[in-house]
């Protein structure tokens, strides 16, 4: 009986053994998560070199630039308001130009006004009525138009306008028109080599209702020498408009002087009260030397 009893005591003292190095090895941490940090659980950004920058960083770096416009600009007012560049203008003239030069060798009218009335009207090609309907003169369905037509705010809202397939159509129309009504007859009285007076003619017959239309014509035709068209299709030498102003001035203005024995570029400028610099200007002289019977001019 009593080796029994001390038999189970025995068992009983075995199993609570077994049973605390169970609980030990079960409640004991794994050795790995406890030495890894949190921290480098979460996910880094990985950078790559090539990677393209972010679009706010070149959006950035555009507003900056400075955009390579040309050095000359001027802004056209007629049937739109536009801003274009003189390279722009002369492509437009040599696109044109061929038009405007056959127009004027069957109607009469100069080349250089077409031209100028298509620039100043148009916005050189850029306005809505030429980019959307090549209707380069602002020209209106009126009655007697069959064609496609665009609508588009002008003098009045919602107005009809002529489409055309090509722009020369637009230029065929702008002459029939001019030379078709009454009122513009009296223009192909005046001399076809005189746009300043087509200018001024086109303004009095009511053909623009700006008070500067002639003006403006007429700057846009000098400014762009056009009137070497009205030259060419005539058969004449062209002289420029700044030329002819000139030659004028030295007509009504210039004295001349000759040269004789003992003058000097210092002599003639005591006498005529003109300093030496100004005695060269005005003769393209290089130098001080004067020839005998030379002809300067003093004044």
């Amino acid at each position: 009986m009593i080796k029994k009893l001390f038999l189970l005591l025995l068992m009983i003292f075995v199993a609570s053994c077994g049973s605390n190095q169970s609980v030990v090895r079960t409640s004991q941490p794994d050795p790995r998560k406890a030495t890894t940090p949190v921290a480098q659980r979460v996910k880094k950004p990985i950078y790559r070199p090539n990677q393209p920058k972010k679009p706010e960083a070149v959006a950035q770096k555009t507003t900056t630039t400075i955009p390579n416009n040309s050095s000359s600009t001027e802004i056209l007012e007629a049937t739109t308001r536009v801003r274009v560049t003189t390279e722009m203008v002369l492509a437009y003239i040599d696109k044109y130009k061929a038009i405007a030069k056959e127009n004027m060798e069957k109607t009469g009218i100069p080349a250089s006004v077409t031209l100028g009335q298509a620039i100043l009207e148009s916005g050189a090609g850029t306005g809505p009525l030429s980019m959307q309907a090549n209707n380069h003169f602002g020209i209106k369905c009126h009655k007697e138009w069959t064609g496609p037509s665009i609508r588009y705010t002008d003098d009045e809202e919602n107005e009809c306008f002529r489409k055309y397939d090509d722009p020369s159509g637009s230029f065929r129309d702008h002459s029939y028109f001019l030379t078709s009504r009454p009122r513009y007859a009296s223009l192909f009285q005046l001399g076809k080599n005189d746009y300043a007076a087509w200018a001024r003619g086109l303004k009095a017959a009511g053909y623009a209702t700006d008070p500067k239309y002639p003006e403006k014509l007429i700057g846009l035709i000098e400014r762009y020498q056009l009137a070497k068209y009205d030259a060419e299709v005539l058969g004449k030498d062209y002289v420029s408009m700044a030329v002819a102003k000139k030659e004028i001035v030295y007509a009504e203005e210039v004295e001349r002087y000759t040269v004789v024995k003992g003058d000097t570029l210092y002599s003639l400028s005591k006498k005529f009260n003109i300093s030496i610099e100004e005695l060269k200007r005005k003769n393209n002289m290089n130098d001080n030397s004067l020839s005998l019977g030379q002809t300067i001019i003093v004044k």
